[in-house]
């Protein structure tokens, strides 16, 4: 559980420098955006992975019995989650976690401001009923409340960065996802959206039809239905 709860800290640790605008400014200001998002990218990943590797190295506790209908609810979660963070990386959206500055709003904002942030959250909690046990609840769980408990960071972070320009760019969003949706205002589509659409289609393809999944964590997600 030590190299877990280490591995988990870290994780938390590395997701937390972007919180402190001080320190991200100081650090982008010497290496340059490029650079500190590729060396971010690459430690986030690493972190990742450590993450995953300790976890799965846990003893395997279950807490109920499998079902069909479990597979499903993570059939349906995952994927959207997916979606959401791949779009919310690849459109423009000062009010939250993106990769592109600008002042620009992208189409996915429609969904919710927070787009990164919930579809992380929705990808994680979608692969609690498929597993069952309590490693899986630690680790999934924990990243969904890491997630969850980062939008109101977020948002009041960008609300005091926008000030006056916060209003105009957040009237036609929602924290909560489609809750603009269905206040009457309806989200459309532009091109990130439609690439990520597609970059998650051909993702949850390549994971569970062509083996993906079984590569990177030893289980298929099919097999539950053989």
């Amino acid at each position: 559980m030590i190299p877990f709860a280490s591995a988990f800290a870290v994780f938390l640790l590395l997701h937390s420098i972007p919180a402190v605008p001080a320190v991200r400014s100081e650090i982008i200001s010497r290496i340059g955006r490029p650079a500190y998002f590729i060396g971010y990218s690459a430690a986030s990943l690493a972190a990742l992975v450590w993450l995953f590797s300790t976890a799965l190295s846990l003893d395997y506790v279950p807490l109920w019995d499998l079902r069909p209908w479990h597979a499903a609810v993570t059939f349906v979660l995952a994927p959207l989650g997916a979606f959401l963070v791949i779009a919310g990386l690849l459109s423009a959206n000062p009010l939250s976690v993106a990769i592109r500055s600008s002042e620009d709003i992208g189409a996915v904002v429609g969904i919710t401001r927070h787009p990164v942030l919930w579809g992380f959250a929705i990808w994680a909690f979608g692969h609690i009923a498929a597993n069952g046990d309590l490693r899986s609840l630690l680790l999934f769980g924990g990243l969904a409340l890491f997630a969850l408990g980062s939008i109101a960071m977020t948002e009041k972070r960008a609300r005091r960065r926008l000030g006056d320009r916060w209003q105009a760019l957040s009237q036609n969003t929602s924290i909560v996802p489609m809750a603009a949706f269905f206040s009457g205002r309806r989200p459309g589509w532009d091109m990130p959206m439609l690439l990520s659409a597609a970059i998650a289609a051909a993702l949850v393809v390549w994971l569970l039809f062509a083996g993906g999944h079984a590569l990177l964590f030893g289980a298929d997600p099919i097999a539950i239905f053989g």
